[in-house]
């Protein structure tokens, strides 16, 4: 499949250097000039607008911030839909709400477009490895067409569900991840509080039944939240906001991952 790669940030620039690596030809776009820079001398064409990319590319993979960035290359003017051909896949690897690519996919769909909701996790070092992990809600068939693209940079790869499925799955990740920081955090502090120094507590919990991805991440960041807010905080609570959001239109009660993420973005002042 030729490729057409949109977002290429920490952990798109790695996502896109492992298909060009991989053999697949491959097409960027990017705001920035910088962005293309660590792709000179590389099999990867540049494209002067998210249309044009979309015209050499049988597969888009749109890799952008937020919602409205989403939106914006695929549907906004010389967006992807003005360039890519029928039979031709959209796969949205940013994490936004499902009805983001519900009513993306539409869109798609009257133009004989298909499009996948597949976010990703796992940070820029796993896409540098090929070990992302890659969570897709869409059609089967459309999913195994793209498989092999996606395995250049993630291993596992699990069709979850119809469209928007992928993005439930990667929000509900996400918070609790989110609740795991706050649990995390406060075990430390209760540690410290005991006379136990909390990177020694770190250290014999990160072997035992407690262990935890959050607990590692505190603990590398000195025992608080501080640092991790500095980079995520906002995230997160953009997440935990979603997950609430559809918690509250489905009639369903969050429970406790959600007051847990809650205290997390508490001690992170990036209150939900």
């Amino acid at each position: 499949m030729r490729v057409g790669f949109i977002g290429l940030g920490g952990q798109g620039a790695p996502m896109a250097r492992r298909i060009t690596e991989a053999g697949h030809p491959l097409t960027l776009w990017a705001r920035r000039p910088a962005s293309l820079e660590p792709f000179a001398g590389t099999a990867a064409g540049v494209a002067g607008s998210p249309a044009e990319l979309a015209a050499a590319s049988d597969l888009v993979c749109v890799c952008v911030v937020d919602d409205a960035g989403v939106e914006e290359v695929v549907a906004g003017e010389r967006g992807v839909l003005s360039g890519l051909a029928a039979g031709g896949v959209i796969a949205v690897h940013s994490t936004v709400h499902p009805d983001t690519c519900r009513s993306l996919a539409g869109k798609a769909a009257a133009q004989g477009v298909a499009l996948i909701d597949a976010p990703v996790s796992g940070g820029g070092p796993a896409a540098a490895e090929g070990r992302l992990l890659v969570m897709v809600g869409g059609e089967a068939d459309t999913v195994e067409r793209c498989r092999p693209v996606f395995a250049s940079y993630a291993d596992p790869i699990v069709h979850v569900g119809p469209l928007g499925a992928g993005q439930v799955t990667k929000l509900l990740n996400n918070v609790l991840f989110t609740a795991n920081l706050a649990t995390a955090a406060g075990a430390l502090a209760l540690g410290g509080a005991l006379d136990i120094d909390p990177g020694r507590l770190a250290e014999v919990v990160s072997h035992g039944s407690g262990a935890s991805f959050a607990l590692d991440r505190v603990s590398a960041a000195g025992g608080t939240l501080d640092r991790i807010a500095a980079h995520a905080g906002a995230l997160l609570q953009k997440d935990a906001r979603l997950v609430a959001a559809l918690a509250d239109a489905a009639g369903a009660p969050a429970g406790t991952v959600l007051d847990a993420a809650d205290a997390a973005l508490a001690l992170m002042d990036h209150p939900r």
